[in-house]
Order: C-alpha cells, then structure tokens, then sequence
C-alpha cells in the first residue's frame, strides 16, 4: 500500500480476523453518509470524521496515491468492503421455464384427460456511448477543479451540479462527469453503492444478498433506501426492525396480468362445468346401460360376458373424456400466446422492445400514465424558441435575413466565443437522427441558435483559439453571468462578450441595438417595459431567458475590478431557451385522454417550468380542476404525523394530480403504488410508468407496466422495465396501448368463438350420447373441429391488426368481465342455431336428405350419409361463424377490415378445402362418406345461414335481455386473502387463488360457527356464574377473563399492516438481466481520478 507518511507508517498492513475492524468505519457507516446531500454530508463528515482526509486516514489510504496493489492487503478490503461488481441474479432453467408452463390450468385439465385416455388405450378388446468520464463508485472529493456532476441518471435534476468540499462533496456512481476534474476517496463499491442498492432493489445479486442478510450491527438489520433527493429526504424516517419481524414483509404482490388473471379465473370455471358434465354423461350412460341390460332385458352378468360389458363401460369412460376435451376451452393458452407473440413482433416496427409478454395486454388496460417529462414528453435538448433582437420579439426564430447583418455579425461572435470549446454540437451517430448535444446544455442551445441561422461557430472558434482569449470570467453562482474579453487585432482597445441570466445582465445594459443595428441609449423605463412586455411573457411560457451582451473599451482597464468591468453593457439580443415539447406528443396525449387514460407528469424539475410543458403538452386542460404539487407539499398532504403514508390521504390527493414537480424517486415510488392500491372510484386503475433514470427503477417494477427509455435510459432503468422505447417518443406509448387493446379484443373474438363451439360440442355429445347410447360428431371429427376452433382459429381471430378505432373507448380496467354481456348474447344466440339445425338435423335428417338413417347403427358399421352430412353442417356453422366472431361490441359489418388481415383469409380459405378433402376422400378413418354437389350446397347454404343470424342477433338490443350475466370476472383485491398477499412469490396465482377459493369459504365457515358457539357459552357460562356470585356483576374483568371466552379480535389471525413509512421496494419481484460491470482495477477501490 503506498501510504502516505505523513499519516501513517511505512508498510502498514492489518492481520487482525475482523477486517472491518481493521478500519475506522464499516460499510453500512460509509452506505449512511453516502445517503446525505450537500450540507447534511459536509456536516456529517465534519462531526464523525473531522475531515475528507480523516475518512482516509480510517480507510487506510493515501488521498494522493491510492492502494498500492498489495495483494494480501486488497483482499482484506475485498472482505471488509466488498468488491466493485453487481452480481447477476441467475436466470432460470429450460426445465423450470417448462415447469413453469406446465402450470396452465387449462393444460393441467388436459394432463389428466390425457392420462385417462393413455390408460384406457391400453384396454384392447376383441375386435416453444457518452463523451464524459463516468464515475465507478461512491465517493466523496478530496480535491477538485470547476467539478459539475451530472446526477440526472439517480435524481432526476436535470442541471448539472456543482460539487466542492465546502459544499456538496458526496460523488455517486453511475453519474457523469461533465467539466472540470477532480480526486475522490472511495466509500463504497458493488451493491454497497448507491447504483447498487438500487439494482438490489431490483433483483440483481441474489445469491449475495443471502450472505449480507446475516450481517447486521448490535443485532439489527437496517433496511436499504433508495437514494433520496432533499426535498424527499425531508419527509422520510428511517426505521429499525428486529430481524424475527423482517423475515414477512407485508408487500402486496404484483397480479400476473389483467388478461392473465381473468382467463385462468374462466379457465377453472369452464373446466370444472366440463368435469362435472363428463362426470353426469359417464353416469347417464353407465345407468342406462345397466337398467335396460340388467333391469328391462332381465339378463344376467355372466362370465363369458363379462369382456363385453367392460368393452361397453370403457366406450362410455371414452365419451366422458370427449366431453370433457371439448369441454376444456385447450385454444386459450395457444390463442393467447399466438396473439402476444404476434402483437410483439409487430409492436418492434412501433418503437417497442417488449421484455415481458403480459405487458402487452395488460397496456391495453391501463388507466392512467405516469410520464417523465425530460426526454419522453420533451426533446431533451435545450433550444432557443424565442428571441428579442433589434426592437422585434420574435415567437419563432426568424430566418436570417429578417435580423440586421451586423446584429447578426456580433451574436454569431458573441456566442461562438462566449462559450466552452468542449461544448459543441456533433452530427448524429444514427442515420436520420437529431445532432447530439455535448457539454452545457445552455450553450449547446445558442449554439444550436448559430446554426438555424444558418452560420458556422467552428471556423469562428479556429480563428480565435482558447489561447487568444484575452480575459474570462467564468460563470458562477454569484456572477451569474460569464464574460470573454477579446483584443481587437485591428487597432487599440478590447470587446467584451457578456451572457447571463437576463434579470442580471439587463441590470447592468445602458444601451441597446436598434434595428438597424445602431446601438441607442437603454434606459430604467425602458428595462422596465421589457421585462413586462418580453421577459415576463417568456417566463409564463416556461422559458430560461438569456441576455446576450457586449462592451467595447478603448484602453484597458483594471480586469479585477469586475463591478466596473460588468457595466455599461450593451444588449444584442434576449433568448428564450427551453425543452421543448416532441411535435406530436399534444396529439398523442389528447388520444389518451379520448382513450379514458389521464396522463400525469412526474419530473424533478421546477414546479413553474413542469406546469408551462403540462399545458403545452394538453395535460393541463383550460377550466378543469386540477392539482399542480410539488414533492414536499405532495408529502405533506399525504403523510400523517409519524411521517407514515396513508392511503385515505393519498386517495384525496390522486385523483386530481397532474402534475408532479420537484420530486425525488421516492415520490414517484409512493405515487404509483398509490394509485394501483386504492379502491376509490369505479374499477381499479391499471398504472404505467415511464423513466430513463437509475432513480426511476423502483416505479417502474412496480408499475403494472413499466416503460424505459432505449436511448436515454440506464441499465438500472431498462432493467427494471416491461417495454422499452426504443425511440424515447410518448406517441410509442399510444401504440402500446393500441396494441394491448387489440390484444384484449383478439383474445375476446377468439372466446366467443371457442365458447359457441364448446357450448354446442358439449350439448350435442352429452344429449347424442344419452338417447342414442352414440356421440354424433365421432372422435376423429371431434379432434378435427378441436383443430379448426383452436389452433387455426386462434391463428385467425388472434392477428387481427388494431385500428384507430380502438383509442375511442374507455379501457376495461381490472374488474370489467372478459366476456361482456353483449358477448354472452353473441354466444348463446349462435348455440341456439346451431343446436336446432344440429338436432333437427340428428332426429330428422333423413327424412330431409330422403338418406338412410344413422341412428342405432351397429358397433362397426360403415359410415353413414346421415352422420357425414351433421358433422359437414357442424362444420360450415363453425366456419362462418367465424366470420362473426370477428366483431365483439354489436357491430353490423362483420366484413369490415377483414382483407387487412391475410391471415384469416388463408386460415378460411385453407380450412374449407381441408373440410372438402376429409369429407370426400377421409373415408372409415374420419367416419365419412363422400357427399353429392347438392347436399354440398345444402351443408354450405346452412353454414351461410349463420352469418343472416348474426344480424337477426346484433338488432336484439342487449339492455333487453336481463338474464344474460357476465362471465370472466377478475378477482376483485378484496377478496384476495391478506396471507396470500404476503407469501413471498414475486405474482399472485389466479388459478390457485380459484382452486382454493372453496376451501377458504369452507374453513371460513367452520370459524364462524365455532367463533359463535364460544360467544354463546361464554355468555351463557358468565350468566350462570353471575347467578352464582352476585358480587360478580359489578366487575366486567370476571366477564373478560373467563377462560371459555375468546374476544373476537383474537379470534381473527392478525396480519401486520404495511408500514407506509417505509418503502418496501426492496422486496420487489426480480429480474433476471445482469445489471453490473466487471471488477475495476484495484486502484480504483480507494482512489479514482477523473477528468474530462
């Protein structure tokens, strides 16, 4: 270790065993003061460690030469500190994805089928780059020069910040170094770092997490923080827990989807209709069997018999599963994961990289939008949009030749001169994008200004270099102005160039340029007049004005006297300089609040600037009542007096929010899992998040979704995200939430059809079964129409492409049913037709056809006319039918769109000549006999038939027909138990939230009658014994205490409620990316130069 001398002696090293004993303070000391901001860390250093060099002289190091390398000695701090790497979480297996999948209810159902009828077929019987250094690690500065941080990736500011030791010297990594240089001591490394703890949060570096659970001081395990800006800092308390207590966090858990969850609800209720149906046929069939054998024959069960009969029972257990397959709607796994996949293949062209399926569906549901507003509503580069030059204030930059040439000729100088070399503008580095922004985001504005007037500032910087700069006042908190001083190479004197804020250098202009260029005396009233007719005006609109000046001197003057020197100026020009909104996010932000989604700004911003972008972008609507807050006043209003968040008070707060501005990731945080938990209103809201920021992870995973930024964001951002944008652009939010809509409304179209289907196979097996002792459609045919309503029917209905159409309704939230009312029509009045052609058909079709009947047959007969024609009719019904179940909200024109999608077309198409192949050429092997060219027409005129119907069925007004009830509910929050809450899977499993939901209304039941059993003895017994003992009716405690009774609180298990204070982000679900760097050089473990 290259110590240094001064503090400790040469060759120094530690042997003790407690390593973090060895130095002066520990991780989770170092993790706390890295927490702090500005003044709180200067303070805090100064009170525990005296001072920058005090922490070295703990840690061990030489603030100017580091660690020396020393092998031994590096692993000691590896142990004490950790090393400089975030650990991956690690991703699952191929087994445990297949597991996983194999989970489906619907599968499941299958399973068992499956497994019956394997068993039963063994019964024979006889016959799926930023130019800027970026800091690896906490630290806190031992030395720096003009050093400003860009902590845009953690807290959201958006400017950059200025850090000395004085003053702010806490330095975290993942931020960005933009000027000047600097030497940090480092305080923390790997998760211990800010970055870290975050990725913590967000899954990352499991395995590690289990070791660091069993550390903890004086037997108290400290909750990690996120990173906390002042303002949110101010509001929040840190709080202890004994390690018993923290071993069950009450975290409510994130559902799977919207979608999901209903589809697994309808999927265990259609299966359990199904089991019971197969049970009855099984039965029916069994019954009659044995009563018309046994009962009516009068036969008896004799040996020779017996494999008969055995052959007769394992053809009814047969049927049963045939019911039961069709039962099971088996497409809605496919259909569903065909439409996800299609969606997300397609959302790609939109700009959406979608990291999670369900995300797609469940954007169609959302409700509200939390947007940042730098980068995603604005273009994240400052530009200058209005200007005050030559007497003329101009809305919009004006073209050049409008503006005097040499007023022209001096603010091209004055800004490529007043300004950094290292801040300029560079061409793109994608094909077609936007010029990239390097250095101060101001300057890189003028600069910008220089160019749509159509100049040049580099050959303007090559003429005067840095070198031939004869004086610069730099800008600073208290200039708040900076100023180049050149000497003029034609004759005598100097020129001054001077930029600020206007409301100072404006102070300090005695003239100004006319607009013939000429410079005219600026007087008190006429500053006056321009800051309320140019300044003021500009400041409304949200815009940074900027006052660009010059001076000329005739002989030179004392430069160190800067209240001379920054005088008398003479003003060029003011600018007004703001982010300005994307062109067509209004547009997009209007189709949302048309869709029934509110769009809320979430941004770290000044409240003033956040509420001029809120009303340009329309999310401030002229005359609506609204809510403008910034972070502390939002804290105030929703915490109580122990500093606790809770939901009755945020639930006053939401609702009329808007705008969110100064606010820290803490903020953002509590607002989402605000929104997504309170039950005010009519339906629960749906919640989409948008960040770029490291600061922004804990919102996004627990938004329902969560979309990053694929240009601006960081790792940590993208990482904790569903969607990513590729293109940074709101409007690719609106085609999200097209294509989650149309995701819902494929899935809904495929249900209709499948459950008309389901509805008709089922009726007609168990019917046909029961009087006939035969199903009419046969097991081939079956498996065939399973085809057509499944596999090919959800390649049909789930590649519907979306339509604008789909942005004019209100989104169906968490607790719409799956299947409308209007829907449920839809179904039963199809079944109906369907059902009557079919029996009609089965009873008396060979009379019709003028064919030899199929009924009673014997066991191995040839396949009859009469059978082929019901199976080729059943057939045709389905086919056009499925032309209908193109439309789910009543409309008429079930054509309308339908050759946008090809795939229909084909899948159509394709099935009707498969049909024509089975029926005519499938022979014994399908149970078909080939049809002549009028029956054909016949079956194919029937099948017509359904599309006339569909038309007779949507002119049948809904509202009318009160019995039909809807299907496919989701399970309201309510009723989902608060242990199932607190289990500590990452989702909420619908299917077995369903499959116990019987076994919980059972033991409920139990509890209560035995809860009112004891409360009966209790005031029974405490009657007879105050009978006994007079005395004791005076005294409530001889009641209270008497052993038989239990009060009804106790009774209740008790379930700790979520401690609001606290943000429990920490026990987020985690995702699998690998969020972590590799091991830096040792000598960056404790000392880490930069400089740009």
């Amino acid at each position: 270790m290259a110590n240094n001398t001064a503090d400790h002696p040469p060759g120094n090293s530690v042997a003790e065993v407690d390593h973090e004993g060895d130095f002066g303070c520990t991780t989770m000391q170092l993790r706390e003061l890295m927490e702090l901001r500005s003044g709180e860390a200067v303070n805090k250093i100064a009170e525990c460690y005296g001072d920058v060099q005090g922490i070295c002289r703990r840690l061990k190091t030489s603030p100017v030469e580091g660690l020396s390398g020393n092998p031994a000695d590096l692993e000691k701090r590896h142990t004490a500190f950790g090393k400089n790497f975030i650990p991956p979480k690690k991703p699952k297996t191929f087994l445990q994805l297949v597991w996983e999948a194999l989970q489906d209810v619907t599968l499941i159902i299958l399973e068992v089928a499956a497994i019956i009828s394997l068993g039963l077929s063994f019964y024979h019987p006889q016959g799926e780059g930023s130019d800027s250094d970026l800091l690896p690690a906490d630290g806190i500065l031992i030395q720096g020069n003009d050093l400003k941080i860009d902590e845009s990736s953690l807290t959201g500011e958006s400017d950059h910040v200025r850090k000395s030791l004085e003053k702010d010297p806490m330095l975290l990594s993942g931020t960005h170094v933009m000027e000047g240089s600097g030497r940090m001591v480092v305080s923390a490394v790997g998760l211990n770092s800010q970055t870290g703890i975050i990725f913590t949060l967000l899954g990352a570096g499991d395995e590690e997490k289990k070791v660091k659970k069993a550390k903890t001081q004086d037997g108290i395990a400290l909750e990690i923080q996120p990173l906390k800006s002042e303002e949110g800092a101010e509001s929040e308390e840190k709080e202890e827990k004994e390690e018993k207590e923290k071993k069950k966090v009450n975290v409510t858990k994130k559902e799977k989807s919207v979608l999901q969850g209903k589809l697994t609800r309808l999927a265990v209720q259609i299966g359990k209709a199904g089991l019971i149906m197969s049970a009855v046929t099984v039965i029916i069939l069994i019954l009659f069997f044995v009563i018309d054998t046994f009962g009516v024959q009068g036969r008896e069960w004799t040996a020779e018999c017996t494999p008969i009969y055995i052959q007769y029972f394992v053809k009814f257990f047969i049927i049963g599963v045939t019911v039961l397959v069709v039962a099971v709607p088996e497409g809605l796994p496919l259909a569903v994961t065909i439409s996800l996949a299609y969606s997300v293949k397609k959302m790609m062209k939109d700009n959406n990289l979608v990291r999670h399926l369900d995300a797609c569906e469940t954007m169609g549901n959302a409700t509200a939008i939390c947007s940042d507003k730098t980068g995603t509503l604005t273009m994240n580069r400052m530009t200058v949009v209005q200007a005050f030059m030559g007497d003329t204030h101009y809305k919009s930059i004006p073209e050049s030749e409008a503006i005097n040439p040499e007023t022209l000729e001096l603010l091209v100088n004055s800004i490529s001169i007043n300004s950094a070399y290292t801040t300029k503008i560079l061409p793109s580095e994608k094909e077609g994008g936007l010029p990239r922004h390097v250095g101060n985001k101001t300057e890189c504005a003028l600069l910008g200004l220089v160019l749509e007037l159509k100049r040049d500032y580099q050959p303007i910087r090559d003429e005067v270099p840095e070198e031939k700069l004869y004086k610069v006042y730099t800008f600073n908190s208290s200039r708040k102005s900076m100023s180049t001083v050149l000497k003029n190479t034609s004759g005598p004197g100097f020129r001054m160039y001077s930029k600020g804020a206007s409301e100072i250098v404006l102070r300090k202009c005695s003239h100004i340029l006319d607009a013939s260029g000429q410079s005219r005396v600026f007087k008190a009233k006429d500053r006056d007049e321009m800051v309320r007719k140019v300044i003021e005006p500009m400041a409304c609109d949200g815009l940074r004005t900027i006052c660009i000046a010059m001076r000329e001197f005739t002989t030179e003057p004392d430069w160190d006297n800067e209240a001379d020197i920054l005088n008398n100026l003479t003003c060029i020009c003011v600018v007004g300089i703001e982010d300005p909104v994307r062109p067509e996010v209004p547009e997009a932000i209007s189709k949302c609040q048309r869709a029934g989604i509110t769009v809320r700004m979430v941004t770290g911003d000044n409240i003033n600037t956040a509420r001029a972008i809120a009303t340009k972008c329309g999310i401030l609507q002229p005359g609506e009542d609204f809510l403008c807050l910034e972070g502390k006043d939002f804290n105030q209003q929703i915490r109580n007096d122990k500093g606790e968040v809770e939901q009755e008070r945020l639930d006053k707060v939401w609702p009329k929010l808007r705008v969110l501005a100064r606010s820290s990731p803490t903020d953002k945080h509590t607002l989402v899992k605000g929104i997504i938990d309170s039950t005010v209103g009519e339906t629960r809201q749906v919640v989409a998040v948008t960040g770029d920021g490291t600061n922004d992870g804990p919102a996004l995973k627990k938004a329902d979704v969560g979309f990053a930024m694929g240009i601006a964001g960081t790792d940590v951002a993208k990482e904790a995200s569903d969607i990513i944008l590729t293109d940074d652009n709101f409007t690719s939010i609106v085609k999200a939430v097209m294509w989650g809509r149309n995701v819902y409304d494929s899935i809904s179209k495929f249900l209709q059809f499948q459950l008309t289907v389901n509805v008709v196979a089922v009726i007609v097996a168990f019917t046909g079964a029961c009087i006939t002792q035969d199903s009419p459609l046969k097991a081939v045919q079956m498996l065939w129409v399973n085809l057509i309503m499944d596999t090919l029917a959800s390649l049909a209905l789930a590649t519907e492409p979306p339509t604008e159409a789909l942005l004019l309704r209100k989104p169906y939230g968490r607790n719409k049913p799956l299947i409308s009312r209007t829907m449920m029509k839809n179904i039963l009045g199809h079944a109906v037709y369907q059902l009557i052609i079919t029996f009609t058909l089965l009873f008396a079709g060979e009379k019709i056809f003028n064919i030899d009947s199929g009924r009673n047959s014997p066991l191995h007969s040839p396949p009859s006319e009469h059978y082929t024609i019901i199976f080729n009719v059943f057939v045709m019904m389905q086919l056009f039918n499925e032309i209908n179940a193109r439309k789910i909200h009543g409309e008429r024109n079930v054509f309308e769109g339908i050759y946008r999608n090809p795939i229909f077309c084909c899948v159509v198409l394709g099935t009707f000549a498969l049909q024509i192949i089975i029926v005519q050429f499938g022979g014994k092997p399908f149970s078909c006999t080939a049809l002549t060219i009028d029956q054909w027409l016949w079956c194919v005129f029937i099948g017509v038939g359904e599309l006339l119907w569909g038309q007779f069925i949507s002119a049948v007004p809904t509202h009318r027909l009160k019995f039909l009830k809807e299907a496919g509910h989701g399970i309201p929050k309510e009723d989902i138990p608060e242990e199932v809450l607190t289990e500590g899977a990452d989702e909420i499993d619908h299917a077995e939230m369903e499959m116990r939901r019987g076994q919980i209304l059972w033991f409920r039941g139990l509890n209560r009658i035995q809860t009112q059993i004891k409360v009966v003895n209790a005031f029974r017994s405490s009657l007879y014994e105050g009978l006994e003992k007079p005395e004791s009716r005076s005294s409530i405690h001889n009641f209270m205490s008497h052993p038989e009774f239990v009060p009804l609180s106790e009774e209740e298990p008790r379930v700790p409620t979520i401690d609001e204070g606290c943000v429990e982000i920490e026990h987020l679900p985690s995702s699998s990316r690998n969020g972590g760097g590799g091991e830096p050089p040792d000598r960056s473990l404790h000392s880490h130069e930069f400089t740009v």
